[in-house]
């Protein structure tokens, strides 16, 4: 099959098969990005050793299935249940010594976090193969892969015994970008224009497995039915298979998404606590980072705040999607979607849910704006105005003395600003002012579907970018 997109990564790919020395990649990202069928598509599934983890097993399961590869890759060694990890690895090593064929050799171990059961050794046999064996050989590829980003993180990256700074490549795997999306659709036939295709990153973020579910005879509100609604919807039970096969004890990582989901500006630390009734301390701590770590929130500090001041905010899309139709519809609103558009409560999650795909898309804005190449940080601002509270979710802080103030606006025509708004939007900005200790200039920048109408507000924007400009590669 083709590989859409990912034109980085191949490129990657291509330079540590043809490295002149051992090779020790980690292939990491979010649940459903296509990073096993990246790995094989790219190789052919010419591996010398390829095995995968297995969720929810015994370390025997899970020894079971890579010993079961070691002789379909050509081992003949027999051994019984009570092996070990030291003895899987060293069946390991002799196959790759008897590898017959030249060049790279490429091991693939997939869903390595998986095979790292509780008291298994699994880590610290690994760990033995690749410092006693396989960084030694410059024919060697090693391609370990994972969605537990946080294992992979933590006990990989971050490891401070025998795995200490021997991992030679990373590659983050991310979620298509709208560009990659439209591609992969005109690749299997489905048809929608692009505010289609946005609403369905909307929904479905950039998620290749979800996306090719989609049906090419029904139209795109008919795909979101047939996949989320109704007694066989495809994706029913996806929201609950994709926590408890990322996380052990998953269920304060659903509170606090649980909780994210209800408050668009985002919540603090504090405010998560209360809300969710968890302890305060360690286990809550890292609970933050699996999430931040798998992308399923961001945490930032809000501009010119410290880092006490951090806000948390859910942008995994179909996380959001589930907890505001998803969760509480019953099994027979087959056709919710198709009846429910451009309802109230529609319209109310399509203005957050498209600022999160402007947010996935930062790099698109500031190439619209022909600052690219302009040094910038990325930030957001909460505050209030008139005793409200006002925020600002993307702002472009360039090094040229410019920030830029992006209002971003789901339309499904020209944005308007009226009376009421330009009204509101000057006392957002007149209230951010204050807070611009770096005195810079302050331009508002509109980030909508099809532009902002022509009237006599229209002064109020300083720069536009549309839907279109968020489809670059």
């Amino acid at each position: 099959m083709e590989i859409i997109g990912r034109e980085q990564e191949k490129r990657a790919l291509r330079t540590y098969q043809e490295s002149k020395k051992p090779e020790f990649l980690v292939v990491y990202g979010r649940r459903r990005t296509g990073k096993t069928f990246l790995i094989k598509e790219f190789f052919g599934n010419d591996f010398c050793f390829y095995c995968t983890g297995r969720t929810e097993e015994t370390m025997q399961a899970q020894l079971g299935a890579f010993n079961e590869s070691l002789t379909r890759y050509g081992n003949d060694a027999k051994y019984g249940d009570n092996a070990n990890w030291f003895d899987a690895f060293l069946q390991l090593r002799n196959l790759i010594e008897s590898y017959g064929k030249t060049g790279k050799k490429i091991i693939f171990i997939d869903e390595m976090p998986w095979l790292d059961t509780p008291r298994s050794g699994f880590l610290s046999a690994f760990e033995y193969f690749w410092n006693s064996f396989a960084s030694a050989r410059p024919d060697i590829l090693l391609i370990a892969c994972g969605s537990a980003t946080s294992w992979i993180v933590k006990k990989l990256f971050e490891n401070t015994d025998g795995l200490f700074n021997r991992v030679t490549r990373r590659m983050y795997l991310k979620p298509f970008s709208l560009g990659e999306c439209e591609q992969f659709y005109q690749n299997t036939g489905v048809v929608m224009n692009r505010y289609q295709m946005i609403e369905s990153y909307m929904i479905f973020g950039g998620i290749p497995f979800y996306l090719d579910l989609f049906d090419k005879g029904y139209g795109f509100a008919q795909n979101v039915d047939f996949l989320c609604f109704g007694d066989s919807a495809l994706l029913r039970n996806e929201y609950k298979s994709l926590y408890a096969t990322l996380f052990k004890n998953e269920e304060h990582h659903v509170a606090i998404v649980g909780a994210l989901a209800k408050k668009a500006m985002g919540m603090t630390r504090e405010e998560l606590l209360l809300t969710t009734k968890l302890s305060n301390g360690g286990r809550f701590s890292e609970t933050l980072d699996d999430l931040e770590l798998c992308g399923f929130i961001r945490k930032y500090n809000a501009f010119s705040k410290k880092e006490k001041g951090a806000i948390f905010q859910l942008t995994d899309p179909f996380t959001l999607f589930y907890h505001r139709f998803m969760k509480s519809r019953s099994q027979n609103t087959s056709n919710f979607w198709v009846g429910g558009l451009n309802s109230g409560t529609h319209n109310a999650w399509s203005g957050y849910a498209f600022e999160q795909v402007c947010l996935a898309h930062d790099i698109q804005i500031k190439q619209a704006l022909g600052i690219a190449g302009v040094t910038s940080d990325i930030a957001s601002w909460r505050g209030s105005t008139d005793g409200k509270n006002a925020q600002i979710d993307l702002i472009i802080d360039r090094a040229d003395q410019v920030i830029n103030l992006c209002e971003m606006k789901y339309s499904l025509r020209e944005f308007e600003i009226t009376k009421a708004y330009s009204e509101s939007l000057e006392a957002k900005i007149h209230a951010f002012a204050g807070e611009n200790k770096k005195k810079k200039a302050l331009h508002t920048t509109f980030v909508t579907t099809y532009g902002v109408k022509r009237n006599k507000y229209i002064s109020l924007v300083q720069s536009e970018v549309t839907m279109n400009d968020l489809f670059r590669y």
